[in-house]
């Protein structure tokens, strides 16, 4: 074991870079797990700063001064932040509001509907049954309804944190936009002066993460436009949310899109019912999903290593697991991150790990 263990540092440890590397990301991980809440509106910045990076260095290659760039860049982000807090925020609540009120009612059609199934399938499924999944599906919803109501109340300081982080991240982003080539230069410097492989790592990892995040925000904003288009077009109720959701699951593939799907299809179903307006319904969504990922996402992320689905569902159930929703939020970002690391990762070929010797 020994032998493995030394054969094993001398294959990727042999550097010390590789070490120093190693370390940091030992010790920024710890720092995420454990101040992560705290310093959420930090790393939300950090993110939305490198998201607007690109549209800074395009106006630049443009010829537009830096200083004009981060200015109409930043401007750009403020009036994209205040149209969404004042024309879409309120209209989610309303919506959100309005399907819980609608919930009972709802559900109450559903029992009528899954009574019929005990009386087709009597060998598969027996009343019991149905009634066991109404009651649980109602006192959640009940809960859910009940929280709405008294999340005025309740949530007064949430609502008091929620008002400074939205002061606080335009601000934060501002300075990260304007002082980018500082705050990194000073994290540099205490760094080894030579460090070729960490160079070629941040290039790396800065390349893919730059193409990932950059185009799931391109990606966020088509996908939930044209769904909400659509949605309204065709008279869906609550549309605006329904079409957050379906733009948001686009951060996750094939778990988002099977997730969401759930809700549209039952919404759809009871506004329209078993008709031909449904079926076009589902047909249309169907089809903005199958854009996404046949058309839309080679475009956006042709220069991005692709990750296998199987590390895609290890991501999102081991970040999740970590940091709740914000992990499965990033987990994507930060799988492409680390595959990125792993690949510009210094390896020694000529290290042979110690063969076992069979009696």
């Amino acid at each position: 074991m020994v032998r493995i263990i030394r054969g094993l540092a001398h294959k990727y440890f042999s550097d010390d870079e590789a070490v120093i590397l190693f370390l940091l990301l030992i010790l920024g991980t710890l720092g995420i797990i454990w101040l992560g809440h705290m310093l959420a509106p930090v790393i939300a910045a950090i993110i939305i700063a490198f998201i607007l990076q690109g549209l800074v260095t395009r106006l630049t290659h443009s010829g537009v001064p830096e200083g004009a760039s981060i200015i109409l860049v930043f401007l750009l982000f403020i009036g994209i932040l205040v149209g969404f807090i004042l024309g879409m925020m309120p209209l989610l609540w309303v919506q959100l509001t309005s399907l819980a009120s609608e919930a009972p009612r709802m559900f109450g059609i559903l029992q009528t509907y899954l009574e019929l199934l005990p009386q087709e399938y009597p060998n598969l499924i027996s009343i019991q049954s149905i009634d066991s999944v109404y009651t649980q599906v109602t006192g959640e919803v009940a809960n859910f309804t009940q929280w709405l109501v008294s999340f005025s109340l309740s949530s007064i300081p949430d609502i008091v944190a929620l008002l400074i982080y939205l002061v606080l991240l335009p601000i934060l982003v501002f300075f990260f936009l304007k002082d980018r080539r500082k705050l990194i230069g000073a994290l540099a410097a205490t760094l080894p002066q030579q460090r070729p492989m960490m160079q070629r790592i941040w290039h790396e990892v800065n390349l893919q993460c730059a193409n990932y995040v950059r185009g799931k925000a391109v990606e966020i904003l088509i996908v939930g436009g044209a769904t909400f288009i659509c949605f309204r077009v065709m008279g869906l109720p609550y549309a605006a949310l329904l079409s957050l959701l379906v733009g948001l699951s686009v951060v996750i593939p094939y778990i988002g899109a099977a997730v969401v799907t759930v809700p549209v299809a039952i919404i759809g179903l009871f506004a329209f019912g078993w008709t031909s307006h449904y079926i076009w319904l589902m047909v249309i969504y169907g089809i903005i999903q199958a854009l996404d990922g046949n058309v839309l996402v080679p475009l956006l992320f042709s220069e991005v290593n692709n990750l296998h689905p199987v590390v895609i569902i290890i991501a999102v159930l081991f970040f999740g697991g970590i940091w709740g929703l914000w992990g499965v939020f990033f987990a994507i970002p930060l799988a492409t991150m680390l595959k990125a690391v792993f690949s510009a990762w210094p390896v020694r070929h000529d290290a042979e790990l110690p063969r076992v010797e069979q009696g």
